[in-house]
């Protein structure tokens, strides 16, 4: 297959919508099909994604980009395969993002071996450069045709050069043992009963489940599952910690030193290797299936505008950590700022009846409130990345935990940060009211980066990366060891397809 040009990022909608300041809504101008503009990974046929997407900017005829929304049903997408041959494909609506921007998604439930036409339309007029052709084959999500190499696949995808995050969570190991691993990972961690011990090989993937809590191994396989299906992985072999809490403590200089195990969520006093969490992971691979919050669907519920938000600070949550409790005491001694509760009791159950138990409340529905708080959970709030594709100004308690994007958010730019015992939180949402357009600015800010790092494709991109620096560390070859399952890829089906990729010879192997 020939490579294309990668597509432009993300970025380029946000220069593009700031340069233009002023734009449109409320103007006489009328909005241009022809300058419009249409650009994502959705219109490249070589990238694979659970759902792909694309975005549409809305310009008028006077060239500026209209900054809010143009009206839900500005624009209309067609998708359908070339040829005569039959390939499902949902396209839901284009979500408005109320910026003058659309976000459209569409998931494909089999392969379009000639290829897809793109149509995108304003009233009964092509929009930019539609329709858009997409050469086949264009592959659906279930179809095992990896790209060989896999620097065309990064390449093909924009994938960052480097991740920050990355690069300091392998810090500490310029090398990672094998041997030692094997030896040490089951004395030290298997009594918590959440490793799992895999070993990819040949683009095969192998496991050991350690313990009884394991069960959150569904998102790991699913994840390598997907991956290995879009581009060879190399091999190798590793402990992934599928529980709560990161699980290396050991510090870089301590004899012995620490081992390099992967989890979901870091923590300053830890040493672990981060991946995006099992829940944006398991969302991006089941959007548009079911799957209510997921990282693009919220883009398009995010609320009323700015100044129709209800100006207190809003959470509403499980009792996972004491602090959530305390929220609720504040907000009945100050309901003029703050509105929390409290939907479900596991840890404090004896507080029940004091403190009460809130309703449950779509998610969407939180941005009806212009202050979102976040407050840890077990660990890092798992919300945080939704909360940060609203439209709300972020309220972010510190917090010793993290996700694998955080290293590119600066508070007081991005979100504003509060005291981990939440001696100010009253008094930073009296603040946020006091300088309104000062938070507008960053919750819009953090909206922007948000938008950028939590791409879809990002996060395949972040996965691939993650893996590749772990195999170029090991030292010995990885293998499939005693009482290691073979993790299948799916053959229903769904997962029909050709794959016209040239295949390596058991030679090159």
């Amino acid at each position: 297959m020939g490579r294309t040009r990668p597509f432009p990022g993300a970025a380029l909608l946000l220069l593009l919508a700031w340069a233009s300041p002023g734009a449109a809504g409320g103007s006489a101008e009328t909005l241009s099909p022809e300058r419009s503009l249409v650009w994502g990974p959705g219109l490249h046929p070589d990238i694979v994604l659970p759902v792909r997407y694309f975005y549409i900017q809305a310009v008028t005829a006077g060239g500026r980009n209209f900054t809010h929304s143009p009206g839900k049903r500005a624009f209309r997408v067609v998708i359908k395969s070339l040829a005569k041959e039959f390939v499902r494909i949902h396209v839901p609506d284009p979500l408005d993002r109320n910026d003058g921007s659309f976000l459209v998604r569409y998931r494909m439930y089999g392969t379009g071996n000639q290829g897809l036409m793109i149509e995108v339309l304003h009233g009964d007029k092509h929009v930019a450069q539609s329709p858009y052709t997409l050469k086949g084959p264009v592959y659906h999500e279930y179809c095992d045709c990896p790209e060989e190499d896999p620097q065309a696949w990064q390449e093909t995808l924009s994938c960052p050069d480097t991740e920050a995050q990355i690069s300091k969570d392998f810090d500490p190991f310029p090398s990672i043992d094998l041997t030692r691993m094997l030896d040490e990972v089951p004395k030290r961690f298997a009594d918590r009963g959440a490793i799992v011990h895999y070993t990819v090989l040949n683009n095969n993937i192998y496991r050991h489940s350690m313990g009884r809590y394991t069960d959150f191994k569904m998102f790991s396989d699913e994840m390598l599952q997907s991956l290995a299906r879009k581009v060879r992985l190399p091999d190798f072999e590793f402990y992934i910690n599928v529980g709560d809490w990161p699980v290396e403590h050991r510090k870089a200089n301590d004899t012995p030193g620490p081992l390099p195990m992967i989890s979901w969520c870091g923590s300053a006093d830890s040493r672990d290797i981060i991946l995006p969490t099992y829940d944006i992971t398991h969302s991006t691979l089941e959007t548009l299936r079911g799957v209510t919050n997921d990282l693009l669907s919220i883009q398009g519920h995010t609320g009323p505008s700015w100044s129709n938000k209800t100006e207190q600070g809003f959470f509403r949550g499980r009792d996972s950590r004491e602090e959530r409790l305390q929220l609720v005491h504040m907000s009945r001694k100050h309901p003029e700022l703050l509105d929390a509760g409290i939907t479900g009791y596991f840890f404090f159950r004896e507080l029940e009846e004091e403190l009460g138990k809130a309703s449950l409340i779509g998610f969407f529905d939180f941005f009806n409130y212009k202050y979102q708080v976040n407050v840890d959970g077990t660990v890092a709030a798992y919300r945080f990345p939704y909360l940060m594709l609203g439209d709300s100004l972020v309220l972010k308690q510190d917090s010793p935990y993290y996700e694998h994007f955080y290293s590119g958010l600066k508070p007081w730019k991005h979100y504003v940060p509060f005291k981990r015992n939440l001696g100010d939180l009253l008094e930073k949402i009296q603040w946020a009211k006091d300088h309104d357009e000062e938070a507008k600015q960053i919750a819009k800010e953090g909206q922007t980066l948000a938008r950028e790092l939590l791409q879809p494709h990002r996060l395949y991109c972040y996965y691939y990366k993650l893996f590749e620096n772990y195999a170029k560390r090991q030292t010995s070859k990885p293998e499939i060891r005693e009482n290691m399952e073979h993790v299948p890829q799916p053959d229903d089906s769904s997962a029909m397809c050709q794959c016209h990729r040239k295949k390596r010879s058991k030679e090159e192997l």
